[in-house]
């Protein structure tokens, strides 16, 4: 007399002829009238008992894939995934960018104002009153700081700078992750952003619109996240913490085809 025990937890007891221990596969048929896997299963001789009360069923054995029972993505309630706190360092970056703003616009407006033709000529050796020379650079040619093309040149350069330092904050600020929650049910997910100076805000997707282009594991500091719809990516700083790291993998932390 043998015990066959299935993937569901259902024992059927019957004889088995040849070999005490067997292992069978359990067959459905699906909608599409073709036969698919569903779980594996063992039947054993009433002598290898004890080693099937101590063996756990594994899901999906004939692929050697070992766990208990299936995640599952469908949660009974809002569960929090991931979570860093960085409101003082985005303080300070809104703090630089501002510092940055101002110095660079100051700039701007000095060499707009205050630079002046310095001279239009060399002075004659012979003529004891004359232009101060221009400012001369490596082969002869000489620089005046104050035509047109500089004022203008270099007041729009310093107001380029100014702009890129305060773009580039407000952008990486606006893609840094401080929270991810998967709502109940598994179909939503809600995503908090900063702001420069530590403000935040959320916005909630669908599950099916996010996509981790890399694993946490193969990533050094900053998880990636796509967003359908949004342009550029979405950072997770590995130094945050994820609550609970299988649910991410198969929710956020899953690539998709966007």
């Amino acid at each position: 007399m043998s015990r066959c025990t299935w993937g569901s937890g259902v024992r059927i007891w019957g004889s088995v002829s040849g070999r005490s221990r067997r292992l069978g596969l359990l067959w459905s048929w699906c909608s599409r009238g073709a036969p698919c896997l569903v779980r594996s299963w063992s039947c054993l001789g009433a002598g290898n008992r004890s080693r099937a009360e101590k063996t756990p069923w594994r899901w999906g054995a004939a692929r050697g894939v070992q766990s208990s029972f299936p995640l599952d993505a469908r949660v009974p309630q809002d569960v929090l995934l991931f979570q860093h706190d960085r409101v003082r360092f985005f303080r300070l970056l809104g703090l630089f960018c501002a510092a940055q703003v101002l110095f660079w616009t100051y700039l701007a407006h000095f060499a707009f104002h205050s630079l002046r033709v310095t001279g239009s000529k060399r002075p004659d050796s012979d003529s004891q009153q004359g232009e101060q020379p221009l400012p001369t650079l490596p082969g002869g040619a000489t620089l005046n700081l104050g035509s047109n093309k500089w004022r203008y040149g270099f007041t729009a350069s310093c107001l380029t700078v100014g702009s890129l330092i305060l773009v580039g904050g407000f952008a990486f600020s606006r893609r840094s992750i401080s929270r991810v929650i998967l709502h109940r049910g598994g179909q939503e997910v809600s995503l908090t952003t900063y702001y420069l100076f530590g403000l935040t805000s959320s916005f909630t997707v669908p599950l099916r619109h996010i996509s981790c282009m890399s694993h946490r594991s193969e990533v050094p500091a900053m998880i990636p996240l796509k967003v359908k719809g949004r342009p550029f990516y979405f950072l997770l700083d590995k130094q945050g913490r994820i609550t609970n790291a299988k649910l991410f993998d198969i929710t956020v932390g899953a690539y998709r085809k966007l």
